[in-house]
């Protein structure tokens, strides 16, 4: 469906770990006139058991800052996107922050449960250094992630539209998702 011609019900924002991803999404919910919900993809792996988060069934995060994920991961996370789903068909508007490890099959998974729906789909740029210096300043992340993730989640991938966190601050670059709604 042409996001253009109608209003979206869903943002999904899609770029590596430090990107800025969070920080568009807070400032899209100040930003646009109806209420939003901000949802993110740490939300799914701060709730989910401790065990799946060290095992190879859950989610990896190795020392070079790859991440694998397992079956058991796989379940509990197209549960929770069909639980985002399920609040957008009820009512709801959504953004989604999400790393697209799996490049074009992970936006697949998202437009299976998505049909339907009016999507916007972003790409959150950053360049690799930057985002390992945020990544670092953060500390809460494995070293090396941001900087694997930084254009590996864009690989094969399309979008409404893009924006770039390294070149832009995250308030401008909601102005110019927001400008697509």
């Amino acid at each position: 469906m042409d996001v253009e011609a109608a209003s979206a019900q869903v943002i999904v924002l899609n770029g590596g770990s430090s990107s800025g991803k969070s920080g568009i999404a807070r400032c899209l919910q100040a930003l646009l006139p109806d209420a939003w919900l901000a949802i993110g993809v740490d939300t799914l792996i701060d709730v989910m058991p401790a065990r799946l988060r060290l095992g190879s069934e859950g989610i990896g995060f190795a020392q070079d800052g790859e991440v694998t994920v397992g079956g058991e991961f796989r379940l509990l996370e197209d549960a929770w996107m069909e639980g985002v789903a399920a609040m957008v068909r009820a009512g709801a508007r959504v953004i989604v922050d999400d790393v697209f490890l799996g490049g074009p099959e992970s936006r697949q998974r998202w437009e299976k449960v998505l049909d339907g729906f009016v999507v916007l789909w972003v790409g959150v740029r950053c360049d690799p250094a930057v985002a390992a210096g945020r990544e670092l300043a953060r500390g809460d992340r494995v070293a090396g992630m941001a900087e694997v993730q930084a254009d590996l989640v864009h690989r094969g991938m399309t979008y409404d539209v893009e924006v770039d966190t390294a070149r832009c601050e995250a308030i401008e670059c909601a102005r110019v998702i927001a400008a697509r709604l």
